[in-house]
């Protein structure tokens, strides 16, 4: 895998292969495309729920808030929003991209993604950022300045499914403003938990002399269980793309 160096994003962009809408060729460096921040950020509501629960929606867990032109956005530290990019971006079905910070951003505290720094061969849409300030001050962030910068890497061969085939579960694509989580997707009716799992390649349970069912042995110890017997939402359960 091979990352694109300027002339070739630039030939890319000519031929219309890799779509970054709108571009300037200023923002083009040696070897990435830098991004700008759009004016949306998703704001958390921590007063709405007693917890993130991951196998719920959870619909006003954060609300969209836009800036004016100059107004600042005020990240507080220790604060983590959601933000997107300004530019539209769209990769072949042989590209993947890379989205990461601005080193002179990163040299303040803010940090734009945690883990969805990956873009997918086909994906078509706007960048979500998660930005969140790790300084001891809080950032005031602009509509327009630049928040980061894209690379591209050329893949081995091209994918047979893209971002945004059909059965791969696809939960961003076309995507325009910033948008939260729908993980909660993954517990749909065809959802098999860890245990489950596990319990296919489990080996058959021991009997006890006398065709009983033998007592836990060793480290093995019975379930959990919450009081009426459902296991406990915040005991450790086990349980991402853009």
């Amino acid at each position: 895998m091979s990352v694109l160096s300027d002339r070739d994003i630039a030939a890319s962009l000519a031929a219309g292969r890799v779509r970054v809408d709108p571009y300037d060729p200023a923002d083009l460096q040696p070897s990435s495309i830098d991004l700008h921040l759009d004016r949306s950020f998703r704001v958390f509501r921590n007063n709405r729920y007693p917890f993130i629960d991951v196998r719920s929606p959870q619909p006003d867990l954060t609300e969209l808030l836009n800036v004016a032109d100059d107004e600042a956005f005020v990240l507080h530290p220790s604060e983590f929003v959601l933000g997107q990019t300004i530019e539209w971006v769209e990769l072949p079905d042989d590209l993947v991209a890379r989205l990461e910070g601005k080193s002179s951003l990163g040299r303040l505290g803010l940090l734009i993604h945690s883990t969805a720094g990956y873009v997918d061969p086909g994906w078509k849409g706007k960048l979500t950022l998660e930005l969140s300030n790790v300084a001891k001050l809080p950032i005031a962030l602009y509509f327009g300045m630049k928040i980061g910068q894209i690379s591209f890497f050329e893949m081995s061969s091209p994918v047979d499914r893209p971002y945004g085939s059909a059965g791969l579960g696809s939960k961003y694509q076309g995507q325009s403003e910033p948008t939260a989580s729908a993980y909660f997707e993954d517990f749909g009716p065809g959802w098999r938990g860890a245990g489950a799992r596990a319990a296919d390649h489990a080996a058959p349970a021991r009997s006890a002399p006398g065709g009983g069912s033998a007592p836990p042995a060793g480290n093995e110890r019975p379930a959990r269980s919450a009081g009426t017997g459902a296991h406990s939402p915040l005991a450790g359960d086990e349980g991402r793309g853009q």
